[in-house]
């Protein structure tokens, strides 16, 4: 929670999608059917599992982007599970003729996911609202990567205003990427950031796009932690929390959505690094995508007993 007491007002901007989760033993080789042992359908996109995630540790949350036709079946399902959490939903841009995006997607018993996903380009040409009603209250922005082409303007205003802009980082960037200059901290997952730099070195990529970028830099590496440059530009590691992961869909995004409360806060990046890294193991124990995000209650304790092992570990003096 901020000093004050008060909940910060984060703004998340990105193109919701409604997912379709099958559960399956294996994916099934080209040209091959298999049958799946669970459905379920829920509301995904990368902002928007991280709007979820944030409301559900303690945000306010209030959201911006392109949506479908107000006639079509997905727009009207995704808004009312969005209302349920508590994001706001005001600032949607409804898109007359256009379908909001759905994907399909298949995870196997270790977790893993393969999607295929339909999402109309013409979305990205929608145009958001005014910057004074967007940022009122704003302590901090998160958007996502593909989102560059309509919300750039609003991010750089957002920095003019000393409002955090974090970016999550879900396909390769280009070096000209706007939102690469205008962000002041960059979260990549490992592929991503090798694919950005053209390094394949978690750590030498950082390092590359730093001489690009004034932003905070850091890579998810899933199990193996994230590794990050701190301020005199010197690489870190904040370790992974081990869980027996059964769907790591959505994970990354709840890593996004609870680094950036917590920094909205008043938490240092290494503490934001911590607290999200628990937040998304706690995600990946548990079926749902996004929809299977923690409370704030779970992370503390997860934070808690973490810091209780390693104490018991320290030698004695």
């Amino acid at each position: 929670m901020a000093a004050s007491g008060i909940a910060p007002r984060i703004l998340c901007i990105g193109i919701p999608v409604r997912d379709l989760t099958f559960r399956v033993e294996a994916v099934p080789a080209r040209g091959s059917k298999a049958n799946a042992t669970d459905l379920a359908e829920i509301c995904g996109g990368n902002a928007l599992n991280a709007a979820i995630a944030m409301a559900r540790l303690g945000g306010r949350v209030a959201f911006a982007g392109p949506m479908g036709d107000a006639r079509e079946i997905s727009s009207g399902f995704i808004l009312e599970r969005m209302e349920a959490e508590g994001i706001e939903t005001t600032q949607i841009v409804r898109m007359p003729g256009l379908m909001t995006p759905v994907s399909a997607i298949m995870i196997e018993p270790s977790g893993e996911r393969t999607l295929t996903i339909y999402r109309d380009p013409a979305l990205s040409t929608v145009k958001l609202p005014d910057a004074d009603a967007l940022l009122a209250d704003c302590r901090a922005v998160l958007v996502e990567s593909r989102c560059a082409t309509f919300a750039t303007s609003l991010c750089a205003e957002a920095r003019r205003r000393a409002i955090a802009v974090i970016v999550g980082v879900d396909r390769a960037m280009s070096l000209q990427d706007s939102l690469l200059t205008v962000a002041s901290h960059l979260l990549f997952a490992s592929e991503q950031v090798q694919e950005t730099a053209g390094i394949a070195d978690d750590g030498a990529a950082l390092k590359r796009l730093a001489a690009l970028t004034p932003a905070f830099l850091a890579a998810t590496r899933g199990p193996r932690g994230t590794i990050w440059l701190n301020e005199a530009g010197e690489l870190e590691e904040t370790p992974a929390f081990a869980v027996q992961a059964v769907d790591t869909l959505g994970a990354g995004d709840v890593f996004h959505g609870a680094f950036t409360l917590r920094l909205a806060e008043g938490g240092g990046v290494r503490e934001a690094l911590q607290f999200a890294a628990a937040a998304a193991a706690l995600k990946c124990t548990r079926h749902g995508g996004g929809m299977a995000s923690p409370q704030r209650i779970e992370v503390e304790k997860l934070l808690s007993m973490s810091q209780t092992a390693t104490l018991d570990r320290a030698p004695r003096l």
